[in-house]
Protein backbone atom coordinates (compact mmCIF):
# COMPACT_ATOMS: atom_id res chain seq x y z
CA UNK A 1 0.00 0.00 0.00
CA UNK A 2 2.81 2.22 0.89
CA UNK A 3 5.20 2.14 -2.43
CA UNK A 4 1.72 2.71 -4.45
CA UNK A 5 1.08 5.94 -2.43
CA UNK A 6 4.69 6.86 -3.20
CA UNK A 7 3.92 5.99 -6.83
CA UNK A 8 0.78 8.23 -6.65
CA UNK A 9 2.48 11.13 -4.76
CA UNK A 10 5.35 11.41 -7.04
CA UNK A 11 2.60 11.56 -10.52
CA UNK A 12 0.81 14.22 -8.20
CA UNK A 13 4.76 16.14 -8.27
CA UNK A 14 5.12 15.94 -11.97
CA UNK A 15 1.59 17.46 -12.84
CA UNK A 16 2.10 20.19 -10.12
CA UNK A 17 5.05 20.95 -11.66
CA UNK A 18 3.99 22.05 -15.08
CA UNK A 19 1.39 23.97 -13.25
CA UNK A 20 3.99 26.15 -11.48
CA UNK A 21 6.20 26.18 -14.54
CA UNK A 22 3.45 27.90 -16.60
CA UNK A 23 2.64 30.41 -13.89
CA UNK A 24 6.25 31.49 -12.79
CA UNK A 25 7.03 35.05 -14.48
CA UNK A 26 10.40 34.19 -15.61
CA UNK A 27 11.57 30.89 -17.60
CA UNK A 28 12.40 28.09 -15.13
CA UNK A 29 13.34 24.68 -16.08
CA UNK A 30 10.89 22.05 -14.91
CA UNK A 31 13.30 19.85 -14.02
CA UNK A 32 14.57 22.46 -11.06
CA UNK A 33 10.86 22.53 -9.76
CA UNK A 34 10.51 18.61 -9.89
CA UNK A 35 14.27 18.37 -7.88
CA UNK A 36 12.31 20.96 -5.40
CA UNK A 37 9.10 19.13 -5.42
CA UNK A 38 10.58 15.76 -4.20
CA UNK A 39 12.85 17.75 -1.85
CA UNK A 40 9.81 18.98 -0.07
CA UNK A 41 8.28 15.70 -0.08
CA UNK A 42 11.34 14.10 1.72
CA UNK A 43 10.73 17.13 3.95
CA UNK A 44 7.58 17.15 4.98
CA UNK A 45 6.74 13.16 4.96
CA UNK A 46 8.01 10.31 6.20
CA UNK A 47 8.39 8.76 2.76
CA UNK A 48 11.79 7.20 1.71
CA UNK A 49 11.80 5.24 -1.29
CA UNK A 50 14.13 2.29 -1.35
CA UNK A 51 15.85 2.01 -5.09
CA UNK A 52 16.87 -1.04 -6.69
CA UNK A 53 19.50 -0.11 -9.35
CA UNK A 54 18.51 -2.44 -11.78
CA UNK A 55 15.17 -2.38 -11.82
CA UNK A 56 15.36 1.56 -11.40
CA UNK A 57 17.61 1.14 -15.14
CA UNK A 58 14.45 -0.98 -15.95
CA UNK A 59 11.47 0.98 -15.61
CA UNK A 60 12.73 4.56 -17.15
CA UNK A 61 15.83 3.69 -19.58
CA UNK A 62 14.52 1.58 -22.35
CA UNK A 63 10.68 3.67 -23.36
CA UNK A 64 12.67 6.83 -22.78
CA UNK A 65 15.62 6.11 -25.40
CA UNK A 66 13.19 4.05 -26.99
CA UNK A 67 11.29 7.26 -27.70
CA UNK A 68 14.10 9.40 -28.71
CA UNK A 69 15.23 6.91 -31.33
CA UNK A 70 11.79 6.69 -32.98
CA UNK A 71 10.91 10.60 -32.65
CA UNK A 72 14.48 12.19 -33.93
CA UNK A 73 14.30 13.43 -37.28
CA UNK A 74 16.18 10.48 -39.36
CA UNK A 75 17.40 13.37 -42.01
CA UNK A 76 18.77 16.00 -39.90
CA UNK A 77 20.34 12.86 -37.64
CA UNK A 78 22.21 11.92 -41.18
CA UNK A 79 22.45 15.46 -42.72
CA UNK A 80 25.08 16.41 -39.57
CA UNK A 81 26.19 12.54 -38.98
CA UNK A 82 29.93 13.88 -38.39
CA UNK A 83 29.37 16.22 -36.11
CA UNK A 84 27.23 13.98 -34.18
CA UNK A 85 29.13 11.32 -34.31
CA UNK A 86 32.32 13.24 -33.03
CA UNK A 87 30.51 14.92 -30.20
CA UNK A 88 28.52 11.55 -29.86
CA UNK A 89 31.63 9.81 -29.42
CA UNK A 90 34.51 10.92 -29.56
CA UNK A 91 33.30 13.83 -26.89
CA UNK A 92 32.18 10.88 -24.36
CA UNK A 93 35.55 9.47 -24.22
CA UNK A 94 37.63 13.27 -24.09
CA UNK A 95 35.20 14.45 -21.27
CA UNK A 96 35.93 10.79 -19.43
CA UNK A 97 39.44 11.11 -19.61
CA UNK A 98 39.69 14.48 -18.74
CA UNK A 99 36.78 14.55 -16.34
CA UNK A 100 37.79 10.96 -14.34
CA UNK A 101 41.49 12.28 -14.08
CA UNK A 102 40.19 15.47 -12.71
CA UNK A 103 37.79 13.90 -9.87
CA UNK A 104 40.65 11.52 -8.90
CA UNK A 105 42.98 14.08 -8.66
CA UNK A 106 40.49 16.62 -6.44
CA UNK A 107 39.28 13.66 -4.62
CA UNK A 108 41.62 10.98 -3.75
CA UNK A 109 39.35 9.27 -1.76
CA UNK A 110 37.34 8.17 -5.32
CA UNK A 111 39.16 5.34 -7.27
CA UNK A 112 40.15 6.17 -10.42
CA UNK A 113 37.66 3.71 -11.89
CA UNK A 114 34.67 5.37 -10.15
CA UNK A 115 35.72 8.36 -10.89
CA UNK A 116 35.51 7.08 -14.67
CA UNK A 117 32.40 6.03 -14.09
CA UNK A 118 30.91 9.51 -12.54
CA UNK A 119 32.51 11.27 -16.07
CA UNK A 120 30.93 8.57 -18.19
CA UNK A 121 27.83 9.19 -16.77
CA UNK A 122 27.70 13.20 -16.70
CA UNK A 123 28.63 13.04 -20.51
CA UNK A 124 25.35 12.60 -21.93
CA UNK A 125 22.83 15.56 -22.67
CA UNK A 126 19.46 16.41 -22.03
CA UNK A 127 18.09 17.92 -25.59
CA UNK A 128 14.31 17.65 -23.25
CA UNK A 129 15.63 20.02 -20.65
CA UNK A 130 17.19 22.27 -23.15
CA UNK A 131 14.10 23.02 -25.40
CA UNK A 132 12.20 23.70 -22.10
CA UNK A 133 14.73 26.35 -21.08
CA UNK A 134 14.49 27.52 -24.34
CA UNK A 135 10.64 27.79 -25.00
CA UNK A 136 10.89 31.56 -24.92
CA UNK A 137 13.79 31.77 -27.37
CA UNK A 138 13.00 29.31 -29.47
CA UNK A 139 16.38 26.99 -30.32
CA UNK A 140 16.75 27.15 -34.49
CA UNK A 141 15.94 23.89 -35.81
CA UNK A 142 19.41 22.24 -37.23
CA UNK A 143 20.67 23.04 -33.77
CA UNK A 144 18.30 21.12 -32.09
CA UNK A 145 18.69 18.09 -34.68
CA UNK A 146 22.06 18.35 -33.87
CA UNK A 147 21.63 17.97 -30.03
CA UNK A 148 19.40 15.66 -30.12
CA UNK A 149 21.13 13.20 -32.42
CA UNK A 150 24.28 13.47 -29.40
CA UNK A 151 21.92 12.89 -27.07
CA UNK A 152 20.64 10.18 -28.75
CA UNK A 153 24.19 8.80 -29.42
CA UNK A 154 26.09 10.01 -26.20
CA UNK A 155 23.33 8.15 -23.75
CA UNK A 156 24.33 4.62 -24.89
CA UNK A 157 28.13 5.26 -25.15
CA UNK A 158 28.26 7.86 -21.96
CA UNK A 159 26.05 4.33 -20.66
CA UNK A 160 28.12 1.76 -21.67
CA UNK A 161 31.50 4.02 -20.90
CA UNK A 162 29.97 3.85 -17.48
CA UNK A 163 29.33 -0.03 -17.46
CA UNK A 164 32.88 -0.43 -18.33
CA UNK A 165 34.49 1.55 -15.22
CA UNK A 166 32.14 0.15 -12.58
CA UNK A 167 33.07 -3.62 -13.94
CA UNK A 168 36.56 -2.55 -13.42
CA UNK A 169 35.81 -1.42 -10.09
CA UNK A 170 34.12 -4.87 -9.35
CA UNK A 171 37.03 -6.93 -10.52
CA UNK A 172 39.80 -4.81 -9.50
CA UNK A 173 41.17 -5.21 -13.25
CA UNK A 174 40.98 -3.80 -17.00
CA UNK A 175 41.76 -5.19 -20.24
CA UNK A 176 41.95 -2.81 -23.30
CA UNK A 177 41.82 -5.60 -25.76
CA UNK A 178 39.37 -7.13 -23.82
CA UNK A 179 37.39 -4.30 -23.63
CA UNK A 180 37.06 -2.73 -27.30
CA UNK A 181 35.89 -6.68 -27.90
CA UNK A 182 33.06 -6.77 -25.23
CA UNK A 183 32.22 -3.43 -26.53
CA UNK A 184 31.93 -4.77 -29.98
CA UNK A 185 29.51 -7.64 -28.84
CA UNK A 186 28.04 -5.08 -26.67
CA UNK A 187 27.13 -2.17 -29.77
CA UNK A 188 26.60 -5.23 -32.60
CA UNK A 189 24.72 -7.57 -30.85
CA UNK A 190 22.51 -4.72 -29.12
CA UNK A 191 21.98 -3.16 -32.08
CA UNK A 192 20.97 -6.26 -34.00
CA UNK A 193 18.82 -7.32 -31.31
CA UNK A 194 16.55 -4.08 -30.88
CA UNK A 195 16.61 -4.32 -34.70
CA UNK A 196 15.13 -7.73 -34.74
CA UNK A 197 13.04 -7.48 -31.74
CA UNK A 198 11.22 -4.38 -33.88
CA UNK A 199 11.01 -6.05 -37.01
CA UNK A 200 9.61 -9.40 -35.64
CA UNK A 201 7.25 -7.79 -33.67
CA UNK A 202 5.45 -5.36 -36.25
CA UNK A 203 5.63 -7.98 -38.97
CA UNK A 204 4.00 -10.65 -36.41
CA UNK A 205 1.65 -7.48 -35.61
CA UNK A 206 1.08 -6.50 -39.43
CA UNK A 207 0.12 -10.61 -39.61
CA UNK A 208 -2.37 -10.64 -36.87
CA UNK A 209 -3.70 -7.13 -38.26
CA UNK A 210 -4.68 -8.53 -41.46
CA UNK A 211 -6.52 -12.00 -40.62
CA UNK A 212 -8.08 -10.32 -37.57
CA UNK A 213 -8.53 -6.67 -37.95
CA UNK A 214 -7.15 -3.83 -35.23
CA UNK A 215 -8.06 -3.35 -31.67
CA UNK A 216 -6.13 0.40 -30.70
CA UNK A 217 -5.40 -0.84 -27.24
CA UNK A 218 -3.72 -3.64 -27.95
CA UNK A 219 -1.59 -2.09 -30.50
CA UNK A 220 -0.67 0.75 -28.20
CA UNK A 221 0.66 -1.96 -25.64
CA UNK A 222 2.42 -3.78 -27.99
CA UNK A 223 4.27 -0.38 -28.72
CA UNK A 224 4.98 0.24 -24.66
CA UNK A 225 6.32 -3.73 -24.47
CA UNK A 226 8.72 -3.14 -27.87
CA UNK A 227 11.97 -1.34 -25.64
CA UNK A 228 11.66 -3.09 -22.31
CA UNK A 229 11.37 -6.52 -24.61
CA UNK A 230 14.98 -5.60 -26.67
CA UNK A 231 16.31 -4.07 -23.30
CA UNK A 232 15.77 -7.38 -21.06
CA UNK A 233 16.62 -9.48 -24.49
CA UNK A 234 20.12 -7.94 -25.05
CA UNK A 235 20.83 -8.06 -21.27
CA UNK A 236 19.83 -12.06 -20.80
CA UNK A 237 22.96 -12.31 -23.57
CA UNK A 238 25.52 -9.58 -22.27
CA UNK A 239 24.86 -7.34 -25.17
CA UNK A 240 23.87 -3.81 -24.64
CA UNK A 241 20.16 -3.27 -23.39
CA UNK A 242 20.67 0.32 -23.68
CA UNK A 243 21.60 0.46 -27.61
CA UNK A 244 19.13 -2.38 -27.81
CA UNK A 245 16.48 0.05 -26.51
CA UNK A 246 18.21 3.19 -29.51
CA UNK A 247 17.99 0.66 -32.15
CA UNK A 248 14.61 -0.61 -31.20
CA UNK A 249 13.25 3.66 -31.47
CA UNK A 250 14.99 3.98 -35.03
CA UNK A 251 13.75 0.92 -36.60
CA UNK A 252 10.25 1.54 -35.23
CA UNK A 253 10.14 4.88 -37.35
CA UNK A 254 11.36 2.80 -40.67
CA UNK A 255 8.54 0.31 -39.84
CA UNK A 256 5.90 3.17 -39.38
CA UNK A 257 6.19 4.24 -42.52
CA UNK A 258 4.70 1.17 -44.32
CA UNK A 259 1.24 2.93 -42.54
CA UNK A 260 -0.23 -0.45 -41.46
CA UNK A 261 -1.86 1.20 -38.45
CA UNK A 262 -5.18 2.89 -38.35
CA UNK A 263 -5.21 6.39 -38.22
CA UNK A 264 -6.93 6.32 -34.61
CA UNK A 265 -4.28 4.03 -33.69
CA UNK A 266 -1.68 6.08 -34.61
CA UNK A 267 -3.53 9.67 -32.86
CA UNK A 268 -4.04 7.47 -29.46
CA UNK A 269 -0.28 6.04 -29.33
CA UNK A 270 1.32 9.48 -29.88
CA UNK A 271 -0.91 10.94 -26.53
CA UNK A 272 0.23 7.53 -24.68
CA UNK A 273 4.19 7.67 -25.44
CA UNK A 274 3.52 11.73 -24.75
CA UNK A 275 1.98 10.53 -21.58
CA UNK A 276 4.57 8.07 -20.78
CA UNK A 277 7.66 10.61 -21.39
CA UNK A 278 6.38 13.27 -19.24
CA UNK A 279 5.80 10.89 -16.33
CA UNK A 280 9.10 9.24 -16.91
CA UNK A 281 11.32 12.10 -17.13
CA UNK A 282 9.11 13.94 -14.15
CA UNK A 283 9.16 11.28 -11.68
CA UNK A 284 13.12 10.51 -12.12
CA UNK A 285 13.68 14.07 -10.85
CA UNK A 286 10.86 13.94 -8.05
CA UNK A 287 13.14 10.74 -7.34
CA UNK A 288 16.08 12.61 -7.33
CA UNK A 289 14.39 15.71 -5.19
CA UNK A 290 12.98 12.84 -2.54
CA UNK A 291 17.14 11.20 -2.34
CA UNK A 292 19.28 14.57 -2.34
CA UNK A 293 18.52 14.98 1.32
CA UNK A 294 19.70 10.93 1.73
CA UNK A 295 22.51 11.81 -0.78
CA UNK A 296 23.77 14.66 0.68
CA UNK A 297 24.08 13.47 4.19
CA UNK A 298 25.71 9.75 2.68
CA UNK A 299 28.19 12.59 0.91
CA UNK A 300 29.03 14.78 3.74
CA UNK A 301 29.86 11.42 5.60
CA UNK A 302 32.35 10.57 2.73
CA UNK A 303 33.93 14.21 3.28
CA UNK A 304 33.91 13.96 6.55
CA UNK A 305 36.19 10.97 6.94
CA UNK A 306 38.78 12.79 4.70
CA UNK A 307 38.77 15.44 7.66
CA UNK A 308 37.46 18.26 4.67
CA UNK A 309 34.93 20.46 5.07
CA UNK A 310 31.01 19.79 3.61
CA UNK A 311 31.72 23.07 1.81
CA UNK A 312 34.06 21.29 -0.36
CA UNK A 313 30.99 19.28 -2.15
CA UNK A 314 29.56 23.13 -3.34
CA UNK A 315 33.52 23.28 -4.66
CA UNK A 316 33.23 20.31 -6.24
CA UNK A 317 30.23 20.29 -8.06
CA UNK A 318 31.07 23.74 -9.65
CA UNK A 319 34.56 22.61 -10.58
CA UNK A 320 33.12 19.42 -12.58
CA UNK A 321 30.31 21.56 -14.50
CA UNK A 322 33.05 24.18 -15.58
CA UNK A 323 35.75 21.59 -16.58
CA UNK A 324 32.56 20.21 -18.36
CA UNK A 325 31.64 22.95 -20.23
CA UNK A 326 35.17 24.03 -21.02
CA UNK A 327 35.51 20.33 -22.52
CA UNK A 328 32.73 20.56 -24.10
CA UNK A 329 33.70 24.46 -25.52
CA UNK A 330 37.22 22.93 -26.97
CA UNK A 331 35.59 20.10 -28.22
CA UNK A 332 32.77 21.73 -30.35
CA UNK A 333 34.98 24.79 -31.41
CA UNK A 334 37.70 22.55 -32.68
CA UNK A 335 35.24 19.36 -34.09
CA UNK A 336 33.04 22.46 -36.11
CA UNK A 337 36.37 23.98 -37.54
CA UNK A 338 37.68 20.80 -38.91
CA UNK A 339 34.08 19.60 -40.09
CA UNK A 340 33.38 23.32 -41.63
CA UNK A 341 37.28 23.05 -43.19
CA UNK A 342 36.47 20.12 -45.49
CA UNK A 343 33.16 21.30 -46.31
CA UNK A 344 34.48 24.05 -47.49
CA UNK A 345 37.83 23.77 -48.87
CA UNK A 346 39.52 26.37 -46.33
CA UNK A 347 42.35 25.75 -44.61
CA UNK A 348 40.98 28.32 -41.46
CA UNK A 349 37.56 28.74 -40.28
CA UNK A 350 36.54 30.10 -37.33
CA UNK A 351 32.88 29.42 -36.24
CA UNK A 352 31.25 32.55 -34.44
CA UNK A 353 31.93 32.26 -30.64
CA UNK A 354 28.15 32.84 -30.03
CA UNK A 355 27.56 29.81 -31.54
CA UNK A 356 30.24 27.73 -29.79
CA UNK A 357 29.55 29.19 -26.64
CA UNK A 358 25.39 28.22 -27.33
CA UNK A 359 26.14 24.70 -28.24
CA UNK A 360 28.74 24.25 -25.15
CA UNK A 361 25.81 25.63 -22.70
CA UNK A 362 23.10 23.83 -24.15
CA UNK A 363 25.30 20.64 -22.88
CA UNK A 364 22.58 19.73 -20.09
CA UNK A 365 22.20 17.07 -18.23
CA UNK A 366 19.26 16.00 -17.17
CA UNK A 367 17.20 12.15 -16.49
CA UNK A 368 19.67 9.95 -18.02
CA UNK A 369 22.43 11.08 -16.14
CA UNK A 370 20.68 10.41 -12.68
CA UNK A 371 18.97 7.40 -14.29
CA UNK A 372 22.79 5.97 -15.08
CA UNK A 373 24.42 6.90 -11.75
CA UNK A 374 21.44 5.82 -9.26
CA UNK A 375 22.15 2.28 -10.83
CA UNK A 376 25.64 2.32 -8.92
CA UNK A 377 25.62 -1.49 -7.64
CA UNK A 378 25.79 -1.24 -3.36
CA UNK A 379 28.79 -3.60 -2.36
CA UNK A 380 31.54 -5.05 -4.34
CA UNK A 381 31.96 -8.49 -5.15
CA UNK A 382 33.67 -9.30 -1.65
CA UNK A 383 30.43 -7.69 -0.16
CA UNK A 384 31.69 -4.28 1.50
CA UNK A 385 30.25 -1.24 0.27
CA UNK A 386 31.00 0.72 -2.96
CA UNK A 387 33.53 2.90 -2.25
CA UNK A 388 32.03 6.73 -2.53
CA UNK A 389 28.92 5.51 -3.90
CA UNK A 390 26.99 8.17 -1.96
CA UNK A 391 29.67 10.88 -3.01
CA UNK A 392 29.25 10.27 -7.09
CA UNK A 393 25.70 10.13 -6.72
CA UNK A 394 25.50 13.80 -4.82
CA UNK A 395 28.27 15.24 -7.56
CA UNK A 396 26.42 13.83 -9.98
CA UNK A 397 22.79 15.44 -9.38
CA UNK A 398 24.46 18.81 -8.43
CA UNK A 399 25.99 18.78 -11.66
CA UNK A 400 22.30 18.17 -13.52
CA UNK A 401 21.07 21.30 -11.03
CA UNK A 402 23.83 23.47 -11.76
CA UNK A 403 23.79 22.83 -15.37
CA UNK A 404 20.27 23.63 -15.45
CA UNK A 405 20.49 26.96 -13.57
CA UNK A 406 23.25 27.77 -16.15
CA UNK A 407 21.79 27.33 -18.93
CA UNK A 408 18.40 28.99 -17.98
CA UNK A 409 20.46 32.76 -17.35
CA UNK A 410 22.48 31.98 -19.78
CA UNK A 411 21.04 30.18 -23.11
CA UNK A 412 18.53 32.45 -24.07
CA UNK A 413 20.55 35.50 -23.89
CA UNK A 414 23.24 33.85 -26.38
CA UNK A 415 20.42 32.58 -28.83
CA UNK A 416 19.28 36.46 -29.26
CA UNK A 417 20.56 37.45 -32.34
CA UNK A 418 22.92 34.30 -32.87
CA UNK A 419 23.85 34.32 -36.46
CA UNK A 420 23.72 30.49 -38.21
CA UNK A 421 24.13 29.71 -41.87
CA UNK A 422 20.75 29.67 -43.58
CA UNK A 423 18.79 26.93 -43.71
CA UNK A 424 17.23 25.39 -46.26
CA UNK A 425 13.53 25.69 -46.80
CA UNK A 426 11.33 22.39 -46.96
CA UNK A 427 8.79 24.61 -48.66
CA UNK A 428 9.13 22.87 -51.97
CA UNK A 429 8.95 19.79 -50.93
CA UNK A 430 6.04 20.22 -49.06
CA UNK A 431 4.28 21.62 -51.87
CA UNK A 432 5.61 18.97 -53.79
CA UNK A 433 4.05 16.40 -51.25
CA UNK A 434 0.84 18.06 -51.40
CA UNK A 435 0.50 17.92 -54.83
CA UNK A 436 1.52 14.37 -55.72
CA UNK A 437 -0.71 13.40 -52.79
CA UNK A 438 -3.69 15.50 -53.85
CA UNK A 439 -3.18 14.15 -57.28
CA UNK A 440 -2.86 10.13 -55.65
CA UNK A 441 -7.00 11.76 -54.16
CA UNK A 442 -8.26 12.06 -56.94
CA UNK A 443 -7.18 8.90 -58.67
CA UNK A 444 -8.89 7.33 -56.45
CA UNK A 445 -12.12 9.24 -55.30
CA UNK A 446 -12.55 9.08 -59.58
CA UNK A 447 -11.77 5.18 -59.23
CA UNK A 448 -14.13 4.42 -56.58
CA UNK A 449 -17.04 6.55 -57.82
CA UNK A 450 -16.92 4.19 -61.17
CA UNK A 451 -16.77 1.01 -59.02
CA UNK A 452 -19.43 1.83 -56.51
CA UNK A 453 -21.84 3.39 -59.18
CA UNK A 454 -21.55 1.22 -61.38
CA UNK A 455 -25.12 -0.08 -62.46
CA UNK A 456 -27.10 1.59 -59.48
CA UNK A 457 -29.93 3.58 -60.19
CA UNK A 458 -28.51 6.82 -57.98
CA UNK A 459 -25.07 6.85 -59.94
CA UNK A 460 -26.10 10.32 -60.16
CA UNK A 461 -25.60 10.78 -56.23
CA UNK A 462 -22.19 9.43 -56.38
CA UNK A 463 -20.60 11.36 -59.47
CA UNK A 464 -22.14 14.58 -57.49
CA UNK A 465 -20.00 14.11 -54.21
CA UNK A 466 -17.07 12.41 -56.09
CA UNK A 467 -16.81 16.12 -58.20
CA UNK A 468 -17.34 17.84 -54.86
CA UNK A 469 -14.62 16.09 -53.20
CA UNK A 470 -12.12 16.20 -56.34
CA UNK A 471 -12.62 20.21 -56.60
CA UNK A 472 -11.62 20.45 -52.97
CA UNK A 473 -8.54 18.35 -53.97
CA UNK A 474 -7.92 20.60 -57.29
CA UNK A 475 -8.42 23.95 -55.47
CA UNK A 476 -5.61 22.38 -52.93
CA UNK A 477 -3.16 21.55 -55.98
CA UNK A 478 -3.82 25.10 -57.43
CA UNK A 479 -2.66 26.76 -54.10
CA UNK A 480 0.67 25.40 -53.85
CA UNK A 481 1.81 25.86 -57.67
CA UNK A 482 1.21 29.59 -57.22
CA UNK A 483 4.20 31.59 -57.35
CA UNK A 484 5.38 34.98 -55.52
CA UNK A 485 2.82 37.31 -54.52
CA UNK A 486 -0.56 35.02 -55.32
CA UNK A 487 1.19 32.11 -53.48
CA UNK A 488 1.22 34.54 -50.50
CA UNK A 489 -2.02 35.30 -51.00
CA UNK A 490 -2.98 31.61 -51.28
CA UNK A 491 -0.88 30.72 -47.56
CA UNK A 492 -2.63 33.62 -45.86
CA UNK A 493 -5.66 32.61 -46.73
CA UNK A 494 -4.53 28.89 -45.65
CA UNK A 495 -4.19 30.46 -42.28
CA UNK A 496 -6.65 32.46 -42.22
CA UNK A 497 -9.01 29.28 -42.69
CA UNK A 498 -7.59 27.68 -40.46
CA UNK A 499 -8.30 30.61 -37.95
CA UNK A 500 -12.11 30.42 -38.96
CA UNK A 501 -12.29 26.60 -38.89
CA UNK A 502 -10.71 26.21 -35.45
CA UNK A 503 -13.38 28.77 -34.54
CA UNK A 504 -16.38 26.64 -36.04
CA UNK A 505 -15.28 23.77 -34.64
CA UNK A 506 -15.18 25.47 -30.70
CA UNK A 507 -18.89 26.64 -31.06
CA UNK A 508 -20.00 22.85 -32.20
CA UNK A 509 -18.28 21.84 -29.54
CA UNK A 510 -19.88 24.22 -27.31
CA UNK A 511 -23.16 23.63 -28.56
CA UNK A 512 -23.02 20.03 -28.23
CA UNK A 513 -21.96 19.85 -24.21
CA UNK A 514 -24.70 22.39 -24.00
CA UNK A 515 -27.22 20.01 -25.12
CA UNK A 516 -25.63 17.38 -23.36
CA UNK A 517 -26.04 19.41 -20.10
CA UNK A 518 -29.65 19.84 -21.53
CA UNK A 519 -30.35 16.42 -21.91
CA UNK A 520 -31.15 16.83 -25.23
CA UNK A 521 -28.34 14.66 -26.64
CA UNK A 522 -27.30 11.36 -25.21
CA UNK A 523 -23.83 11.29 -23.90
CA UNK A 524 -22.27 8.49 -25.84
CA UNK A 525 -23.31 10.36 -29.39
CA UNK A 526 -22.03 13.05 -27.97
CA UNK A 527 -18.47 11.64 -27.43
CA UNK A 528 -18.65 9.92 -30.76
CA UNK A 529 -19.36 13.60 -31.93
CA UNK A 530 -16.84 15.73 -29.65
CA UNK A 531 -14.07 12.92 -30.72
CA UNK A 532 -14.30 13.71 -34.34
CA UNK A 533 -14.32 17.50 -33.90
CA UNK A 534 -11.00 17.37 -31.64
CA UNK A 535 -9.90 15.59 -34.28
CA UNK A 536 -10.38 18.44 -36.76
CA UNK A 537 -9.46 20.64 -34.44
CA UNK A 538 -6.01 18.54 -34.08
CA UNK A 539 -5.75 18.49 -37.60
CA UNK A 540 -5.91 22.02 -37.99
CA UNK A 541 -3.90 23.44 -35.34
Amino acid sequence: METITVVLLMLLAVVVSDSIVRTLPLPVPMPLVQIGLGAAIASVTDIRVELDPDIFFLLFLPPLLFLDGWRIPKEGLFRDKGIILEMALGLVIFTVLGVGFLVHWMIPSVPLPVAFALAAIVSPTDPIAVSGIAARVPIPSRMMHILEGESLLNDASGLVCMRFAVAAMLTGAFSVSEAFFTFLWLAIAGIAIGVGVTIGVTRGKAFLTRHLGEESGSQILISLLIPFGAYLFAEHVHASGILAAVAAGITMSYAENTGQALAVTRVRRAAVWDTVQFAANGAIFVLLGEQLPGIFSGAVENIAAGNSSPWWLVVYVVVINAALAALRFAWVWASWRIALSRSTGQTVVRPSWQLVATMSVAGVRGAITLAGILTLPLFLYDGSLFPARDLVIFLAAGVIILSLMVASIALPRLLKNIELPVEASHRKEEDYARIAAAEAAIVAVERAQHDLAAGRADADIYADVATQIMDLYRKRIDGRMHLGEEREQTARSEEIEKLLRITALKAERKEIYRLVRARRLESSMASRMVRDIDLLEARYG
